[in-house]
């Protein structure tokens, strides 16, 4: 087992089951837009990217600025709306980061989320000094772009060897890969572990319980459950 210090988690699909309400919040801004609805796998495999890239990615022929400003505005807007009653944990979670905690680990988010749109659903936890930092979209490279896990590293003073990055989309994979790190795929987010296993993530888990086992190492449970999924 590697001795990590640094566990870095996405937000939208990895600890907070938000998916559905991405979802619709993309149709809701694509309606006031007079866009086409994209069917679910389109929007679940821009989930990971910043907004700006993630409607780049869904409609390509918007390109007037203004209407893409007003995009993100009716997105963000009805997003907000729905998040006055938080999304809710993945199953696990809660009692997971807790026990993360009180082992010592430092933890970190690393999301495709705006700073505002993170401090948002944060502050609606009672969480906006929960982990030790967290990086957004708007403030630094989108993913798979690794620039958000150097800072993170670089604020923790942590080697990348020393981390772990999870998360449920390629991009999370490939962000970790690039920034030389270790990652966790989750396959109960936005994207299935088939695609994900694609990325050779380092542990394939459908239940964050699972992340805990691996942590602890009981590395013949590990064996069995990726067993499962290659």
């Amino acid at each position: 087992m590697p001795d990590y210090q640094l566990l870095i988690f996405d937000w939208d699909g990895t600890l907070v089951d938000s998916i559905a309400r991405i979802v619709e919040s993309m149709r809701v801004a694509a309606d006031v837009s007079g866009l086409p609805w994209r069917d679910d796998a389109a929007i679940k495999g821009i989930i990971g990217l910043g907004l700006p890239e993630a409607i780049a990615t869904l409609y390509p022929e918007l390109e007037d600025p203004r209407c893409i400003d007003a995009f993100r505005q009716r997105y963000g807007e009805h997003y907000s709306a729905l998040e006055r009653q938080p999304s809710p944990l993945f199953e696990g979670v809660a009692e997971a980061l807790e026990v993360f905690r009180a082992e010592g680990y430092r933890l970190a988010v690393a999301t495709g989320k705006s700073r505002r749109g993170l401090e948002h659903v944060l502050a609606g936890r009672g969480w906006l000094d929960y982990f030790d930092v967290t990086r957004c979209a708007d403030e630094t490279a989108s993913k798979p772009d690794p620039r958000m896990l150097h800072e993170i590293l670089a604020h923790c003073g942590v080697a990348a060897e020393r981390a772990v990055m999870v998360g449920d989309s390629p991009f999370d994979l490939r962000m970790a890969h690039r920034a030389g790190m270790d990652s966790v795929a989750v396959g109960y987010g936005a994207q299935p572990l088939a695609e994900l296993l694609k990325e050779s993530p380092s542990l394939a888990i459908e239940r964050f319980e699972e992340l805990r086992h691996w942590l602890a190492g009981d590395l013949s449970r590990q064996s069995r459950e990726v067993e499962l999924y290659v």
